[in-house]
């Protein structure tokens, strides 16, 4: 049985996706859920989807050894974030070395880094008339956005598009690829 945990930090879109995709796998199961944000609406995804979910705080992340130590207790196979805006402590990195992926909504390296999240990266992409944008899977390293990339998609971004248009054309290529660039990580 291969294990994903999923950390996000925000509305849990991608996260309930993921979890939808492999509802049915006999081989792949959604271990825990895991968020920074006591407000989140992926705590409530998880609650109704019968996923298990902790929340943490800053010093349990990266000013202790409490969510690394859970997650060696728990040995997952894969570690998704899935719209989590924190840095990854360098000693998790180090302990799940390649078994971090990222979903981040633009075509790396343009658009990346601290800040760069959301609806921010879509702004970025129209204020620079970009003709294209994307997402890009890639694994953590110690550096906001610059781990080795897995996968890239791309969209059209034509020259009337606000941010939020650009925004529901990444979004429809995160709910399509994710899931299954997971899986292909999970068996190969």
């Amino acid at each position: 049985m291969k294990r994903l945990v999923i950390f996000a930090s925000g509305s849990g879109s991608n996260a309930e996706n993921i979890i939808r995709y492999f509802e049915k796998a006999v081989d792949v199961e959604v271990s825990l859920i895991l968020t920074n944000n006591p407000k989140a609406k992926v705590l409530e995804r998880a609650k109704n989807l019968g996923i298990a979910s902790i929340c943490f705080n800053r010093q349990a992340f990266s000013g202790s050894s409490i969510v690394l130590d859970l997650l060696n207790t728990l040995d997952p196979d894969l570690i998704v974030l899935a719209g989590f805006l924190w840095k990854v402590p360098a000693a998790m990195v180090e302990s799940f070395s390649n078994k971090i992926i990222n979903i981040h909504p633009a075509l790396l390296p343009k658009f990346g880094g601290k800040g760069m999240y959301g609806i921010h990266v879509h702004e970025a992409v129209v204020a620079h008339k970009e003709s294209e944008s994307g997402i890009t899977i890639h694994y953590v390293n110690e550096h906001y956005d610059e781990g080795s990339i897995i996968f890239q998609a791309k969209c059209v971004v034509l020259s009337t598009d606000s941010a939020t248009d650009v925004a529901k054309k990444i979004q429809k290529l995160e709910m399509t690829h994710f899931p299954k660039v997971i899986e292909d990580l999970l068996t190969s």
